[in-house]
């Protein structure tokens, strides 16, 4: 199931701690029941509640979330301070707070896709950063209690929860297929992309192009995933991840050679089986 002979192993580990911000790599990450330590917490929602993503506005690319992650203890959860800074490009930063129901936020409800989660509100100067930064009133949410969300249950069972992302836990991309991708831009005249473009959780070395399709169970290092669904793609992919400039590719390479019924695939979206600790280097083991 793997290229080369010898066992896949763990690249990097990416964190999106504002839904639709910019990447945060990390060396080393909590697993938790509803994905990374610190994933997709804060969303950006108008004034309707339903979540704003880069498919809308690009701009949110720009947007550098920076946090201090705190391991507790070997075998622990990863724990944050409670705050966040946000930053881009001809804004001055900003510090946020998460805010807790228990401390008297207000709550809102958000929609995600087809999933509504009531979410607390970060106030009124995150909600100005943000809403000069897009030139549109939009607001910033935290999730503050993540087992409020579930899975969607065609794939999942009863008691898999997520965060703010789009639908699964974490999303695990592999080096081999973006080769086999960007060689298929190449011949096609493109310059190839980054893997950033597909904003993923986790990447796997060592395997050959594609492998992950045919994956159903995992383990990284210690802990264990199921592989519940392959990942349709979007424009999102099409968007530089500095600049939030948009493109044509790979969208339209991934429309040509890895469309699958309605889907434009590229990765696989995981649940994890328990909690534990992940890092670059782990090995991966095909379970099924």
């Amino acid at each position: 199931m793997s290229g080369g002979g010898t066992s896949p192993g763990l690249a990097s580990i990416h964190i999106y701690p504002l839904k639709g911000g910019r990447a945060i790599d990390l060396d080393e990450s909590a697993v938790e029941p509803w994905g990374l330590a610190g994933d997709r917490r804060w969303l950006v929602v108008d004034d309707a509640g339903r979540f704003v993503s880069q498919r809308e506005e690009p701009a949110l690319a720009r947007v550098i979330v920076r946090y201090a992650p705190v391991i507790r203890a070997p075998g622990a959860s990863l724990l944050t301070t409670g705050l966040i800074t946000l930053s881009a490009a001809g804004h001055p930063s900003l510090d946020v707070r998460a805010p807790s129901a228990g401390a008297g936020a207000e709550m809102i409800w958000v929609t995600i896709w087809r999933s509504k989660v009531c979410a607390t509100a970060a106030g009124p100067d995150a909600d100005g950063w943000l809403s000069r930064l897009l030139d549109r009133p939009v607001r910033l949410v935290y999730l503050d209690d993540p087992t409020r969300r579930e899975v969607d249950q065609e794939y999942g069972t009863p008691h898999d929860r997520v965060s703010f992302a789009d639908g699964y836990p974490l999303l695990l991309t592999t080096a081999g297929s973006l080769e086999e991708l960007n060689r298929w831009l190449a011949e096609n005249g493109d310059p190839p992309v980054p893997m950033n473009r597909f904003r993923p959780n986790v990447v796997a070395e060592g395997t050959a192009p594609w492998a992950e399709d045919r994956w159903r169970r995992i383990r990284i290092g210690t802990v264990t995933f199921r592989v519940a669904k392959p990942c349709g793609r979007c424009q999102v992919t099409t968007i530089d991840q500095t600049t939030g400039q948009r493109g044509r590719q790979p969208l339209k390479m991934l429309g040509r050679r890895r469309r699958f019924g309605q889907a434009l695939v590229f990765g696989q979206n995981m649940i994890p089986d328990a909690p534990g600790i992940i890092r670059v280097g782990d090995r991966i083991r095909v379970l099924e």
